[in-house]
């Protein structure tokens, strides 16, 4: 005789089987060791494209204006040249478009994005099973609020007592100096040769406008270049000035200092800053 089964008790549904498994990677494009641009940086390069307008494609892309124009000078400056050109509207029209560098991306993107996702197919196929072996550790997406952050290869080293003085050479030919203590410079590697980041708050940068050989500075780091934006505020204001070789360094002054100084579009200025303000950085 057939044993008899209890009846599920009323309320208690079966246990529902666990999800599979399932890998996400996301494809990130690098230059000499070095992040060039995220997915989302690379979609509104493409919307950008596309588009022929850096509002619309910032729309696209879920960036606002102004986080989109942040997007650009950063991947500018890690490429080392830029990404975008545009000519104001006007008699002739206007357009925002890809210059040959910020093209290459999108192709390079294209020719490996198929092979990126059959490869993640592939390691998805295999993966069913590991959610009962091992637990996931979520990733850590590092962010920083230095407004400047350079990409560049240490140029130059000079030992102190104490502290070493890092020269980074930079976007345009520009260089960076940076003061670290010595068990820093050994931790993080930094030998000639090396890529590394510079990191520097834009409350830290102090603007200078007339010739800079006039004066006599302690400031170690002067990058020259012209206004590129302004964008004021009720007390503070956000000046980004272009650097040769398609660069950009942010400041942020107050709104009189700007009007002392007679911040505006083209005016030629100089961004200075302390070695000591430099933060250096090594991808782990």
């Amino acid at each position: 005789m057939a044993a008899s089964r209890k009846p599920a008790k009323p309320g208690k549904p079966a246990p529902r089987a666990a999800a599979p498994l399932q890998l996400q990677a996301g494809l990130h494009l690098s230059q000499a060791g070095q992040a060039l641009a995220s997915p989302r940086q690379l979609a509104l390069l493409a919307e950008i494209d596309k588009l022929g307008s850096l509002t619309r494609a910032a729309k696209a892309a879920g960036y606002s204006y102004k986080g989109a124009w942040n997007a650009i000078e950063q991947m500018n400056n890690l490429a080392g040249e830029p990404l975008l050109e545009r000519r104001p509207g006007g008699k002739g029209g206007g357009y925002t478009r890809l210059t040959a560098r910020g093209a290459q991306l999108l192709r390079n993107l294209g020719l490996i994005q198929q092979e990126h996702e059959r490869f993640v197919a592939r390691l998805n196929s295999q993966s069913q099973g590991l959610a009962e072996d091992y637990a996931l550790a979520g990733s850590i997406a590092l962010r920083t609020s230095a407004r400047n952050q350079f990409a560049g290869t240490v140029s130059a080293i000079r030992g102190g007592a104490v502290n070493d003085e890092i020269e980074l050479a930079i976007i345009g030919g520009q260089t960076i100096v940076a003061t670290v203590t010595r068990a820093s410079r050994e931790e993080l590697g930094l030998t000639l040769g090396s890529k590394a980041f510079a990191l520097i708050k834009a409350a830290s940068v102090l603007l200078m406008t007339g010739p800079a050989a006039a004066l006599r500075l302690s400031a170690r780091n002067q990058l020259q270049g012209q206004v590129l934006r302004v964008n004021a505020g009720a007390v503070n204001c956000e000046v980004l000035l272009a650097l040769p070789g398609g660069g950009t360094v942010a400041a942020i002054v107050t709104q009189a200092s700007a009007e002392t100084l007679g911040l505006a579009v083209g005016t030629p200025a100089t961004a200075l800053f302390k070695a000591s303000s430099v933060i250096l950085a090594v991808a782990a």
